[in-house]
């Protein structure tokens, strides 16, 4: 599997290009910005983009949403809950990022769905709590978890839409879901591993408490 993290956009947002060894076939996640920059790797990895997924839709997780679009012909999926954000982007929001295309949506992502990327076998898990359509997505070993869950943190609730409630229960089930040994890659910082997170980090940490 071709593995490529693109830390984008003002805010620093992790893009990843996700990839099959065997066929080239491409995945790009969360697109926050950059668009030539992320053109120019999906090039240089030789990869053929078939679907582009946003874990959600805050602005520094989907500004070259519709440069991306327009240039490799992909398919755009998000879930239908945060669908809004990127079709209506606010204009608040949008500035924090040097202003934004509005993107049209080919299809959603719903919990347990399985995407085919080459030989890859992408499912879907949907995690609200920092966004009501926040989703992570699971291939092999990793788990892609956006905002989420990060490493020593967890995606803040205070934005419209935010529920610390809710993302509790998305930590819970991220926990029974998945072993220690699996490769975190959050939508900002640094990697970890589920393992690493459960005896470290003061929100899963809290769970146990509970």
């Amino acid at each position: 599997m071709i593995v490529e993290t693109l830390v984008v956009g003002p805010l620093q947002a992790n893009c990843y290009l996700i990839g099959c060894d065997r066929t080239q076939a491409g995945l790009v996640l969360d697109p926050g910005g950059e668009a030539p920059r992320i053109l120019d790797a999906i090039e240089r990895l030789g990869l053929q983009v078939e679907c582009i997924c946003d874990t959600h839709g805050h602005v520094d997780h989907v500004a070259a949403n519709a440069a991306l679009q327009h240039a490799t012909g992909a398919r755009l999926l998000i879930h239908e809950a945060d669908r809004e954000l990127i079709e209506h982007p606010h204009p608040f929001w949008s500035a924090m990022v040097g202003g934004i295309e509005p993107s049209e949506p080919d299809g959603t992502l719903a919990d347990g769905d399985e995407l085919r990327v080459g030989d890859l076998t992408v499912r879907v898990v949907h995690t609200p709590g920092h966004t009501p359509g926040c989703v992570c997505l699971a291939i092999d070993d990793l788990l892609l978890t956006g905002d989420t869950l990060f490493a020593g943190s967890v995606g803040r609730t205070d934005l419209p839409g935010g529920s610390m409630p809710t993302l509790q229960e998305s930590l819970r089930r991220i926990v029974a879901q998945f072993g220690e040994q699996t490769r975190l890659l959050p939508g900002h910082g640094p990697e970890s591993t589920l393992g690493d997170e459960r005896r470290s980090n003061p929100f899963l940490l809290e769970l146990r408490e509970r």
